[in-house]
């Protein structure tokens, strides 16, 4: 094995290594991005759009709530580093990406071609639900009018939390996240349950901040939604990229600096 400052993606993590994943070529792991954020955002967003609220907002008897969209995006997760994990990492989203670069666990000349997979895997999902939308008069309106199960503060919270609240614990979480990944990742005898402790993170993370952000830690998924949620989720869009990226940076270098830059099979 090369030294770890000189590892390049494909050696990046035990079960790539353990796939042969050097065998994969640059376009192949970015369509598993590509593939992988399109699941995670096709799932999640998809569940907040047709099945959070069932009937409506104010008789939920059949609607999956909170707790079935967090499901949505952990289950979502799993399943899609469990089909691509091998061959990409399994990242579908930017702030784990630059985490994952930060910590020295990423070959810095695929990053671009990943964000970038991502951002449109995620804008993809949401078109063909905005698509789907627009089958039945007036749903795609009041889903846009509702900001297409965007991200907010203020007003756009669906808490009520305000813009410092709601950057704080989207740094705090993908950074929370980011650790999690680092960790699970690293340990040979966690190998086989890896994806579902991650989408199980997931999970979690969802269920503590939905009521304040309506939960990011990915800016491909806020851009995805944000494209059809109306001029609001646009302006506020800048906060789920700077804090989901500052959060996940920070727990790489973190976890870098504190020594474990040598990640065994």
């Amino acid at each position: 094995m090369p030294k770890n400052n000189d590892r390049s993606v494909s050696a990046s993590t035990s079960e790539q290594r353990r796939e042969n994943a050097s065998e994969w070529s640059p376009l192949t792991r970015y369509a598993s991005e590509f593939f992988g954020t399109f699941l995670l955002v096709l799932g999640g967003v998809g569940t907040a759009l047709f099945a959070a609220n069932v009937p409506n907002a104010t008789d939920n008897q059949q609607g999956v709530g909170y707790l079935g969209v967090a499901l949505a995006f952990g289950l979502t997760l799993v399943a899609g580093i469990s089909a691509v994990g091998h061959i990409s990492g399994g990242h579908f989203n930017p702030a784990v990406t630059l985490g994952l670069l930060a910590a020295g666990r990423t070959d810095a000349k695929h990053v671009i071609g990943y964000i970038v997979a991502q951002v449109l895997g995620g804008a993809v999902a949401t078109s063909l639900l905005a698509a789907v939308l627009s089958g039945k008069p007036g749903a795609f309106t009041a889903a846009r009018d509702a900001g297409f199960a965007s991200n907010g503060f203020g007003a756009s919270s669906p808490g009520g939390y305000g813009l410092g609240s709601v950057f704080l614990i989207e740094a705090l979480l993908t950074g929370v996240f980011i650790a999690v990944i680092l960790s699970i990742t690293a340990k040979k005898e966690y190998q086989a349950v890896a994806p579902l402790g991650i989408g199980l993170t997931l999970t979690l993370i969802h269920l503590v901040s939905i009521p304040v952000s309506n939960t990011s830690v990915n800016p491909a998924r806020s851009i995805a939604t944000a494209i059809y949620g109306g001029s609001t989720p646009i302006a506020e869009l800048w906060v789920f990229i700077v804090a989901p990226v500052i959060g996940g940076i920070a727990a790489g270098l973190i976890v870098r600096l504190a020594g474990r830059r040598r990640f065994t099979a």
